[in-house]
């Protein structure tokens, strides 16, 4: 008798560390996933700045050749200034698109002036901003595969319950804009 208690005893203090460990790991299961969301949006912020910290030196290369395109270089400075002002993640991926949209157009306006093309300074700043969407891009499908992963992690079972019991929110995945989906326009009889 005394025997089967205390075998009764280990069996449900096995069971009860069992339990408490299963607590514990979707915890910082969660928790892990969350920061690693959290982080990915940093790094979407840390490009993002660095564009718009070489969108100045960019407009003042390409302005000294094409003093008379003021309409692309407010618009530059206009996206810029939204991308700097903030907000939240969806405002600043938004601001990032319109600053990347009005670059591009910069970028049309350089291709007509030969001289400015060969520009040793331009042609490192047109490198740098190409390597920061790079990294811009990378970024973001950290961070959506960031999502994903919680994703997957708050559906299967038996994390579900656990993922409710703690109250835990899902993500909001970033998307691509409609008007970025659209096919550009290719003109070849210039």
């Amino acid at each position: 008798m005394v025997a089967g208690l205390i075998i009764g005893l280990i069996i449900l203090a096995v069971l009860a560390v069992v339990i408490l460990f299963t607590f514990i790991y979707y915890y910082n299961r969660f928790v892990v996933l969350e920061n690693r969301i959290d982080n990915s949006l940093s790094q979407i912020d840390v490009q993002l700045k660095k564009r718009a910290d070489l969108v100045p030196a960019l407009v003042k290369t390409i302005s000294g050749y094409a003093k008379h395109e003021k309409k692309i270089f407010a618009e530059v400075t206009n996206a810029r200034a939204a991308l700097l002002k903030g907000g939240d993640v969806t405002k600043r991926v938004k601001a990032g698109d319109e600053l990347q949209g009005a670059l591009g157009r910069l970028f049309a306006i350089a291709e007509n002036y030969p001289v400015l093309k060969a520009n040793e300074n331009f042609l490192q700043l047109q490198t740098e901003l190409s390597s920061i969407e790079d990294k811009v891009a990378y970024a973001r499908q950290y961070y959506n595969d960031s999502v994903l992963e919680l994703e997957n992690a708050s559906e299967v079972f038996p994390a579900v319950f656990f993922f409710k019991l703690y109250g835990r929110q899902k993500k909001d995945y970033l998307k691509i804009p409609e008007a970025s989906k659209e096919m550009p326009k290719i003109n070849f009889e210039e």
